[in-house]
This record gives structure tokens, sequence and C-alpha cells, in this order.
């Protein structure tokens, strides 16, 4: 198994914009994929309070390559992506990263 987390740096007063995207619109494009998500989180306390931070399960990097890809060039997503960001963007940058867990965690 691997955990890819992926932490969402939204522009200033976008973060409100980027919950209500995954709540009505990503989260539905994530099934359709077979994208399986572990969970969602805003920052309470951290450098900054207009993050989102989400972790999502692999069985693979070539799981993740092939769903991540077909999920990207969908053309029903990416007409929903721009139409979410016609008023302004909401995603200043991305970060990622692929976790692998240790012999003794609790999830494996």
């Amino acid at each position: 198994m691997i955990v890819e987390m992926r932490v969402y740096h939204c522009l200033p007063g976008r973060l409100p914009a980027l919950n209500e995207r995954f709540s009505k619109t990503t989260l539905g494009f994530f099934q359709k994929y077979g994208i399986r998500q572990i969970g969602f989180w805003t920052t309470l306390i951290g450098p900054s309070n207009h993050a989102l931070t989400y972790l999502l399960q692999w069985e693979s990097l070539e799981e993740r390559e092939r769903k991540w890809n077909a999920f990207q060039a969908d053309p029903e997503w990416i007409a929903a992506r721009a139409a979410s960001e016609a008023e302004k963007p909401i995603v200043e940058r991305v970060e990622n990263s692929f976790l692998a867990p240790t012999a003794y965690s609790a999830m494996r």
C-alpha cells in the first residue's frame, strides 16, 4: 500500500470554494475512477489556514498513475474545474508526497 498526501494551498479567501468543489464535484469523479480517499483536513493551527490536506490510498504507483491520469484527462472534470474557477483561481500551488508504511505502522 502507498499513501499519497496532497496539500492544496489556496489563494486567500478561496478555501471555501475548494471545499465546495471537493464535496459537490471532485469526490464524484474520485468514485468514478476508483480513487480511494482516507480523509480530508483543514489546518487548525499551523503556518497557513488556507490549506486543504488529504490522503489517498493506492495499491501501487502504477495504479495511481493509471487512475489519476484518467481522472485528470476526463473532459467533464476539466470543464467542472474550469467552471469552479471562472470567477477567479482557487489553488495557488499543490504539494504531494508518496508515503510507504513502516513495518511497525498500524496501517500497512
